[in-house]
């Protein structure tokens, strides 16, 4: 079996969950202490080995493109101050050009829709499905981490995964 090296992010939802702080920010992007929600799902994937983030957006989402994209002028202005500490937090958000996609959800239709919307950069590899809103606590090993080890040393059925771990799915393509 092939390692996991894609992880699709449906972030396209509404957020009504979290209203009325989701009317003007994407519920990806609320803060848990420091850091969005997304970034934690990002970098439970990234520990996991995953390198390939593919994002399924709505409209009104562009505020998760860009926080991991280069943030130009506060980098600049951060420079210019020698503010170093603060470049390097800001350089562990960014994605390495190439290891993100975002593609567009037209219609909320749900999670499975949510998912067939990257199929086309999925093809037949297997990936994982990371929701980003369904944060249950953050523990030493995220559970990316957690059912990838065991992926690795022995070939294993989406089944058997989905049995184990239901809150993080995972398809083989």
């Amino acid at each position: 079996m092939k390692p996991v090296r894609k992880a699709i992010f449906p972030v396209a939802g509404f957020g009504t969950r979290f209203l009325p702080a989701t009317k003007s920010v994407p519920k990806e992007m609320l803060p848990v202490v420091d850091r969005p929600l997304i970034q934690y799902a990002v970098d439970e994937a990234r520990a996991a080995g995953i390198d390939q983030m593919i994002f399924v957006t709505g409209r009104n989402k562009g505020a998760i493109e860009d926080y991991f994209d280069s943030a130009f002028e506060i980098e600049t202005d951060l420079t210019a101050k020698n503010k170093t500490a603060f470049l390097d937090i800001l350089k562990e958000t960014r994605l390495a050009p190439g290891k993100a996609a975002f593609v567009r959800q037209q219609a909320m239709l749900g999670l499975g829709h949510a998912v067939g919307c990257a199929r086309d950069l999925i093809g037949d590899e297997p990936f994982a499905v990371l929701l980003p809103d369904e944060r249950c606590g953050i523990r030493p090993t995220p559970a990316c981490v957690r059912w990838s080890r065991p992926m690795r040393r022995r070939a294993a059925t989406s089944s058997r995964w989905s049995r184990c771990l239901p809150s993080i799915p995972i398809a083989t393509g």
